[in-house]
C-alpha cells in the first residue's frame, strides 16, 4: 500500500514540510516516486521513520542519522559501524537520563520544601527541622545541598 505524503505525515504525527525537509536532508533515500513525481511512501518506509523521530528525540544530529540510514543502504559490510553508532546514542540517552533524574530529584526537594513552608506559612521553619523530620526521599538531596553548601 501506498500513501502520499500528506497521509504517512498523519500517520507518523509529523509535518510534511518536515517530510520534505528529511528528503532535502537526504534521510529517505528509500521513498519512490510516481511518474509525475509524486512521493509515494510504502509501510516500510513508516518503519524508517519512526527510527528516524527516534534517533532526533535522543539528540543524534541529523548528519549522524543520514550516515546511519547510508550506511543500511550498504547493507550488511556496515553492521559493525551501525551497531556502533547505536550503542554511543544508546550511552548518551542513558547519561542523559541519569543527569535528568538528578534535576527530578532535586525538583521534589524543592517542591517539598515549598509546600512545607506553604503550610507553615514561612520558610524559617526549615531552620528547625530535624533531619528525622524530611522525608526519607528527600533526605538525600537535602544533604547533598548542605555539604555543598559547605563548600562554598
Amino acid at each position: 500500500m501506498y500513501y502520499t505524503i500528506g497521509e504517512i505525515a498523519k500517520k507518523v504525527n509529523i509535518s510534511p514540510h518536515t517530510l520534505r525537509f528529511y528528503e532535502k536532508e537526504g534521510l529517505l533515500p528509500f521513498v519512490e516516486r510516481s511518474k509525475s513525481g509524486i512521493r509515494m511512501f510504502k509501510d516500510e518506509d513508516f518503519r524508517w521513520l519512526m527510527i528516524i523521530e527516534c534517533l532526533k528525540k535522543t539528540g543524534m544530529p541529523i548528519k549522524d542519522i543520514k550516515t546511519l540510514i547510508d550506511l543500511t543502504m550498504e547493507g550488511d559490510s556496515t553492521i559493525d559501524q551501525r551497531l556502533e553508532m547505536f550503542r554511543k546514542q544508546k550511552e548518551a540517552v542513558e547519561k542523559q537520563i541519569a543527569e535528568l533524574q538528578k534535576a527530578l530529584e532535586l525538583l521534589e526537594y524543592k517542591c517539598w520544601y515549598y509546600e512545607t513552608a506553604k503550610n507553615a506559612g514561612t520558610c524559617a521553619v526549615h531552620n528547625t527541622m530535624k533531619i528525622e523530620d524530611i522525608p526519607e526521599n528527600i533526605r538525600p538531596v537535602k544533604e547533598k545541598l548542605e555539604k555543598n553548601r559547605r563548600l562554598y
